[in-house]
């Protein structure tokens, strides 16, 4: 390496997708610099308590942004070592929604197929092969599917009943049910939407970056946030990384730099670092650039039958595809999405964001409640996009798709839930702040004129840049992409160390 450079490789986030690379790459000898912007999310007691996580927001960022009318809005995202992270799969061929269709991909699930597989190993992903009507082929699951609970066998079972098929939910755990002692993971009702106390969730740090840094040639710096990237004259190569940590600012340098800030901040950072040679944002030629947002159309739902308790403490662990492809409905032939238990709601979860709700009241809806997530895919539309306001602010125009699917999904499933014997149903739509999905702002392919990245994740007006988290995405599907990043991430590493192995890189 030469004296000036500070790694043969910068990346920058710790994520999914660059806590992924980090790991894939750290045997390969090569030196690595992990910039985050974010610390290591402490761990103590509040990492448990509702009213921390959920009203508080104690581990969500200060930091705001503006909708597309100017109005300022906390986002609900957080920057520590591993990310957002702290399962799966993706729709990799044209799918027909009320609102338009999903773009093809440049490549298809046989590509990612291997990738995918060893994802899974990595992230402790627990689940049951052809068990979801939806699924692909694919081997076996590194662990077997998490058991539910007596209430939740009950509830699956009436599901059946009515013709549905439930399947146990994939889950990123580190537990091994036929030796719990012997398991990070405890089965707690302090897991979904929480950061775990005891390491158990295959998160990017716990997965990605711990394993990383076994390796000597691995370091990470948290606390740096990266501001600009300065290229050479020509603009074909990142030749410097700009950042500022509590010392004030640092510069960088790196054969190749990977950006893997999440959809939203890796755009918004290629759009400050725009110049001469790359006036609208570097990698920017395509005017592309911030475009193509989406985030998944989320809802929660409680459903309360008063004549019966729900005891159950690990409620997260049945899933619903059968309104995936199609609603079944003549009039309306399309896909409505994905529905999921949430994470059990405790009394102290509804008092934190129903905080008017007298104790009494939220102890006794908890008690008797059934917990569910409903998700509708978003379309890439160029006006939903990322942007920069002249104060360096980011600006998140957006305006969901596929509102009609998602409102047929919400109402087919609140009269389904009615039919099991829950004659109370609220549901609560998530908003704009509601991030931790976002996709396709840099999304790859092989037009440089109508994609920012190549099939590699490779700018294709840069030599040595590279993004590896969702903003490479054409479409999101309606399940939760990080499998997909990481396995990506895992595709694009397998690229890397085949080109240094080479010694392909110019200037």
């Amino acid at each position: 390496m030469a004296d000036d450079l500070d790694a043969d490789l910068i990346i920058i986030g710790s994520g999914a997708g660059g806590g992924t690379l980090a790991r894939a790459l750290a045997p390969s000898g090569i030196s690595i610099l992990v910039l985050e912007r974010g610390d290591y999310l402490p761990r103590e007691k509040a990492n448990w308590q509702a009213e921390a996580v959920f009203h508080a927001h104690r581990y969500h960022t200060q930091d705001h942004w503006r909708d597309g009318a100017g109005r300022l809005f906390q986002p609900a995202t957080g920057y520590h070592v591993g990310g957002n992270t702290k399962l799966y799969g993706e729709d990799f061929v044209a799918r027909k929604h009320a609102d338009g269709s999903t773009p093809n991909w440049p490549i298809g699930y046989a590509d990612l197929r291997p990738f995918y597989d060893e994802a899974e190993r990595w992230y402790y992903a627990h689940g049951l092969a052809g068990a979801d009507p939806t699924e692909p082929p694919r081997n076996d699951y590194p662990w077997p599917p998490f058991t539910h609970e007596p209430y939740m066998v009950e509830v699956a079972r009436q599901l059946k009943t009515l013709g549905l098929h439930p399947f146990p939910l994939p889950l990123a755990l580190d537990r091994d049910e036929d030796h719990p002692q012997q398991s990070a993971c405890i089965r707690c009702d302090s897991c979904d939407g929480f950061p775990c106390l005891v390491h158990a969730k295959g998160d990017a740090e716990t997965c990605g970056i711990r394993p990383a840094l076994q390796h000597a040639n691995v370091h990470i710096l948290p606390g740096v946030r990266v501001q600009k990237l300065l290229t050479n004259s020509a603009g074909s190569r990142v030749e410097s990384v700009e950042a500022l940590d509590l010392q004030g600012a640092r510069r960088f340098r790196a054969r190749v730099v990977v950006v893997a800030a999440g959809a939203i901040n890796s755009a918004a950072l290629l759009l400050a670092s725009a110049s001469t040679r790359h006036p609208r944002g570097l990698a920017n030629g395509s005017d592309q650039l911030g475009r193509n947002y989406m985030c998944h159309l989320n809802s929660a739902c409680i459903a309360i039958d008063p004549r019966r308790r729900n005891p159950t403490v690990f409620q997260k662990t049945i899933a619903i595809n059968d309104f995936y492809h199609s609603s079944g409905e003549v009039d309306f032939p399309y896909p409505l999405g994905h529905i999921q238990n949430l994470g059990k709601v405790t009394p102290a979860i509804l008092k934190a964001q129903r905080p008017a709700l007298p104790w009494p009241l939220a102890r006794w809806a908890a008690q008797h409640s059934v917990d569910w997530w409903l998700t509708t895919e978003d379309l890439p539309r160029p006006d939903n996009r990322v942007s920069l306001d002249a104060d360096g602010t980011i600006r998140l125009h957006y305006q969901p798709t596929n509102e009609a699917a998602h409102q047929r999904l919400v109402g087919g499933w609140k009269n389904i839930l009615k039919r099991l014997g829950y004659p109370l149903v609220f549901t609560q739509r998530m908003g704009i702040e509601a991030v931790a999905h976002q996709v396709g702002t840099a999304r790859f392919g092989t037009d440089p004129g109508a994609s920012v990245l190549d099939l590699h994740c490779k700018a294709h007006e840069l030599d040595n840049l590279y993004v590896v988290d969702a903003s490479f995405m054409p479409s999101i599907a309606a399940v939760n992409p990080s499998l997909t990043i990481m396995a990506n991430a895992l595709r694009v590493g397998a690229h890397l160390c085949q080109r240094f192995a080479q010694g392909d890189w110019h200037g």
